[in-house]
């Protein structure tokens, strides 16, 4: 370990109990996505007192921070990367809360929790912030580096997303709506984090494994309201169209292919309005998750063809409204420069694996479909993730050792020019640019 990272680690040691300060605090203030004003004060107020130009109101409640390095040989003054040739390292920290009612520290209005680590991912971006904002470790780094906290990662229902749209909320996630209006437009490389999310024994899980994508999609069935004793046969009973349509995607389950690990979800909204009439409207949100987009759309139509068939054997009809998911992760083995951070720092850990898979979703999956994204997840809790037991166990493992191991991985790719950052862009080859991935989502729109 050279004097810069010593310097990097002694930073972060001297502000330990700011950075566990901050992440308790967003902890004991949960917010939903796109709601999240009083976590995005407080991350504001605190990346402004340690020395960055801060942006805020970034898709809605987003913050982000950014610094860059000028270039003395620029005559211009310009420090943009296009005439730099430096890279940019885009630090992601997530800010909302999940639905967790029966978390001892939910929210006792909104019902949201910190159940999924958030916060913890909060404080390992505010800890390598924290590092950067050191002068003498800045001059040993070359480009740029930003800071987002962002909205909105969990599922925004289909009633949510309407009045999202009014306030200017085209899509569905903080991310994939971060692109969409430029954020990103100046990003070579991203860096996430989050509590591990597959049994991983280790205290840390180094690389990105695939994860699955998901669609999602809100059916309104129509039927026909008739009294329910005195001349049902009159009416056409929208639940049971609703219920036979469920049934019949369970049947279809056989068919999945265990490599696609493909999941279906459904909630009824609504079934009826009284239970002396036949229900003449159903309202039903399905997810459909599966590890690539062409699977993805397969098993909608699949979905599609259940609604449709379920309508037409009681005479009933179906409206349909896309909600567009999140695309699935590209894996990614552990890089290099992360490894190496960790074993300056002497962490247990294990690398991601050909063949790893997480079952969730994630909307960093959008981020690996156009950017490198070098990714690790940490231990420090216990419990189930979304679960009303979940919550952190070592603040060590869960705040503190992973804003080192972030912090000493930026500046691993930043030093030197910034060689490392660069020869991991040249190597990478995105599926979309920021024009194609906007038209693909709207198209599922």
């Amino acid at each position: 370990m050279n004097a810069t990272e010593k310097k990097i680690i002694a930073v972060i040691e001297a502000h330990r109990e700011e950075i566990i300060a901050f992440a308790e605090d967003i902890e004991n203030h949960p917010e939903p996505g796109f709601q999240e004003f009083r976590t995005a004060r407080k991350t504001a107020e605190f990346l402004k007192k340690t020395g960055y130009q801060v942006e805020e109101n970034v898709a809605l409640t987003g913050v982000r921070a950014h610094w860059e390095r000028k270039n003395a040989q620029q005559g211009t003054g310009d420090t943009g990367r296009k005439n730099s040739g430096y890279p940019n390292v885009t630090v992601i920290g997530e800010m909302d809360a999940i639905g967790c009612q029966r978390h001892p520290k939910a929210d006792p209005h909104t019902g949201v929790a910190h159940a999924c680590g958030h916060h913890a991912q909060m404080a390992v971006m505010a800890g390598a912030a924290i590092a950067f904002s050191d002068p003498e470790i800045r001059r040993e780094i070359s480009g740029s580096l930003t800071f987002l906290a962002v909205p909105a990662e969990e599922y925004i229902d289909a009633d949510k997303r309407t009045v999202l749209r009014e306030q200017g909320i085209r899509f569905g996630s903080g991310k994939s709506e971060m692109i969409r209006t430029g954020v990103f437009d100046r990003t070579d490389l991203v860096m996430t984090t989050h509590v591990h999310m597959v049994d991983v024994k280790e205290d840390f899980y180094l690389g990105n494994p695939a994860c699955n994508g998901f669609n999602a999609e809100r059916v309104t069935v129509r039927g026909k309201a008739a009294h329910a004793a005195i001349d049902p046969w009159n009416g056409v009973n929208a639940l049971s169209i609703t219920s036979s349509a469920i049934q019949m995607m369970g049947l279809m389950r056989e068919t999945f292919r265990e490599e696609d690990h493909v999941r279906l979800h459904n909630v009824i909204r609504k079934a009826g309005d009284v239970v002396n009439s036949v229900p003449d409207e159903a309202v039903v949100e399905t997810k459909i998750r599966a590890s690539s987009l062409e699977r993805i759309q397969e098993i909608r139509q699949m979905v599609d063809r259940a609604y449709d068939g379920a309508a037409y054997a009681f005479g009933g009809k179906i409206e349909r409204e896309n909600l567009p998911g999140y695309m699935p992760i590209r894996p990614r083995m552990a890089d290099t420069v992360l490894v190496e951070a960790a074993e300056e720092l002497g962490l247990v850990y294990r690398n991601v694996q050909p063949g790893d898979f997480n079952n969730a979703c994630t909307d960093v999956g959008d981020l690996t479909q156009l950017f490198p994204v070098i990714n690790f997840t940490f231990r420090g809790f216990e419990g189930r993730l979304h679960g009303e037991d979940f919550h952190i166990t070592d603040k060590e493992k869960a705040y503190i050792l992973p804003a080192k191991l972030m912090a000493l991985t930026i500046y691993r790719l930043l030093r030197k020019n910034g060689e490392e950052a660069k020869k991991i862009k040249e190597s990478f080859t995105a599926v979309f640019d920021k024009q194609t991935y906007i038209e693909y989502i709207e198209k599922q729109m």
